[in-house]
């Protein structure tokens, strides 16, 4: 295994976990996962099913609890019992492989909604918010349509526009694509790509190897719940691992 350490120290990392592990009954999914992200910066976990990335993906947000080990996030401490879960939802986006968009509300609505309720924002900014969320991913024109009349790439977008309506510091990106045909696809990681053009700060959980290869600053590849091979996107022409040249030739 290629040990984790050769990621170089980053001075004050965006998001931070050290010696990670989450256990679901007996089946131990995390056994310390330690990884650390700059801000700005682009991160992409491979791994087969089963290794662990969505878990550790979930972990940074708190959906899920960790049994041992620290997370840091945007200065909150994911790991504390005592973490504002409010205040770090606020610096934390993350898009699911579903939509989960509200059918009987229209795009508007539903990209507003979290603004107005948890932010208490005035509608007024919260639907210039919209505007500016929705054009960023190219649905502008479909701010009144409702979920229904969207095609399944359209509505993956509505939801990135949602998450980046929070303004958030970080954006996490769980296998977003994977329900979604190669057009469609097409359609989301041309949004996701002119994010991290921006400078967002992102971590992606993807099978989208090209993908990851072309826009991530480090691809993460874990294997049985370990982080186990670190690089750049040139990772995946030279493995250096039997694990993921294995990963690399039987698909994903």
């Amino acid at each position: 295994m290629k040990q984790e350490d050769t990621m170089n120290p980053i001075v004050n990392p965006v998001v931070e976990l050290r010696d990670v592990h989450k256990r679901f009954g007996s089946n131990q999914v995390l056994k310390g996962v330690s990884f650390a992200i700059p801000k700005g910066q682009v991160v992409a976990i491979i791994g087969k099913s089963g290794s662990g990335k969505s878990t550790a993906l979930r972990c940074i947000d708190r959906l899920e609890i960790i049994d041992s080990g620290t997370i840091q996030v945007c200065g909150h401490a994911v790991h504390s019992p005592d973490v504002n879960l409010r205040q770090l939802r606020q610096d934390v986006g993350i898009v699911f492989q579903s939509y989960n968009l509200f059918p009987h509300l229209t795009v508007e609505q539903n990209v507003t909604l979290a603004p107005k309720a948890v932010k208490n924002m005035p509608a007024d900014q919260a639907r210039k918010i919209a505007t500016r969320t929705l054009e960023q991913v190219g649905l502008a024109d479909k701010a009144q349509a409702y979920p229904e009349q969207l095609s399944g790439g359209q509505q993956q977008r509505v939801a990135i526009a949602r998450s980046l309506a929070m303004e958030p510091e970080v954006m996490l990106f769980d296998e977003v694509t994977s329900a979604l045909d190669p057009q469609l696809t097409g359609e989301v990681l041309r949004v996701i790509e002119a994010l991290a053009e921006g400078g967002m700060t992102m971590v992606l959980v993807t099978h989208e190897m090209e993908f990851a290869a072309r826009v991530a600053d480090t691809l993460i590849y874990m294997h049985e719940g370990k982080v186990w091979e670190t690089g750049s996107g040139d990772m995946l022409k030279n493995p250096q691992t039997a694990e993921l040249r294995d990963f690399l030739s039987h698909g994903f």
